[in-house]
């Protein structure tokens, strides 16, 4: 085992829309919060990959916070797929 932290995913969402032109994933959170700044995890069959909320819309209105029952645009850097799961990673 390595000298690094170690993190806890919990799953709070998934993904139900992707807008490549605009590279932003359309999640619907189904448990906690997502807040500005938070780190995501991103996890389908080719979808693997980590980046932290820069940057939130709920119905074209920029927000810091989305809770379940949200539906949110989040900009992502990677191309994520319909049904991928959304966990937020806690150390």
């Amino acid at each position: 085992m390595s000298g690094g932290k170690i993190m806890a995913e919990d799953q709070i969402g998934v993904v139900v829309n992707y807008y490549a032109k605009l590279g932003v994933a359309a999640l619907k959170v189904t448990s906690g919060t997502i807040k500005t700044g938070d780190l995501l995890k991103y996890k389908g069959y080719t979808t693997d990959f980590i980046e932290a909320v820069t940057i939130m819309e709920i119905e074209k209105q920029a927000v810091e916070q989305a809770r379940a029952g949200d539906l949110v645009g989040v900009k992502v850097k990677e191309r994520v797929r319909e049904k991928d799961k959304v966990y937020k990673v806690v150390e």
